[in-house]
């Protein structure tokens, strides 16, 4: 089993932070704390560790994967354009809440655009999750850490051990709230257009417009 370290979710040591982020610059996997449930983080720019996470879930590869960002600002290397109707939503309902599909930046590995050419993206809602990304100083994934069709995990202790003992390091921070997740828009046309009902109404978000 990889090690577990518990942090605070108020109040996290920078010394456990740096060390996770640490294996997330070496090319390992992570799981830490979204603002729902549990993810699994890689630098979303290492297309070795990207796979891997298709490996261990045993995910479809024509199954994107979304990437958690701190600041956005971290856009710039990620997407093509940022349409003004992104910025309304995300001024709006980031950090969390709403993920944005965007045209993806060729430079990202097809693994995380299922070769659609589109990419979502998040600013982490949790501050240990927020933290973590700054001081690993890359945008990482954010897929719920579970195997491919069994439930997300708001619990340390409910992650598959089959899925636990191929990870490098957990991050606990408790017990998360759980529930529906993000929801997922994408504007990379003419008219944002609802992916996923999630936290945010689409009818909150469409009177943006």
């Amino acid at each position: 089993m990889p090690e577990r370290l518990k942090i605070n979710p108020e109040n996290p040591r920078a010394d456990h932070i740096a060390d996770a982020a640490k294996v997330i610059r070496k090319g390992g996997l992570v799981m830490f704390p979204t603002t729902c449930l549990y993810g699994l983080g890689a630098d979303a720019f290492n297309a070795q560790a990207v796979e891997r996470i298709f490996d261990i879930k045993g995910r479809s590869r024509d199954k994107a994967i979304l990437i958690l960002i701190q600041d956005k600002k971290d856009l710039d290397r990620l997407v093509r354009k940022i349409p003004s109707a992104a910025i309304r939503i995300m001024d709006t309902f980031w950090p969390g809440k709403v993920t944005l599909v965007f045209e993806a930046n060729e430079s990202l590995t097809s693994a995380l655009t299922a070769g659609t050419g589109k990419i979502g993206v998040r600013m982490c809602g949790h501050r240990v999750g927020a933290e973590l990304i700054r001081a690993a100083g890359c945008p990482i994934t954010g897929t719920s850490a579970n195997l491919a069709g069994s439930p997300g995990c708001s619990r340390v202790s409910d992650l598959d051990p089959e899925l636990a003992q191929q990870l490098d390091l957990i991050v606990d921070a408790g017990t998360l709230k759980g529930g529906v997740g993000s929801t997922v828009v994408d504007i990379s046309s003419d008219f944002p257009k609802i992916l996923r009902q999630g936290t945010v109404p689409a009818t909150e978000i469409l009177a943006l417009f």
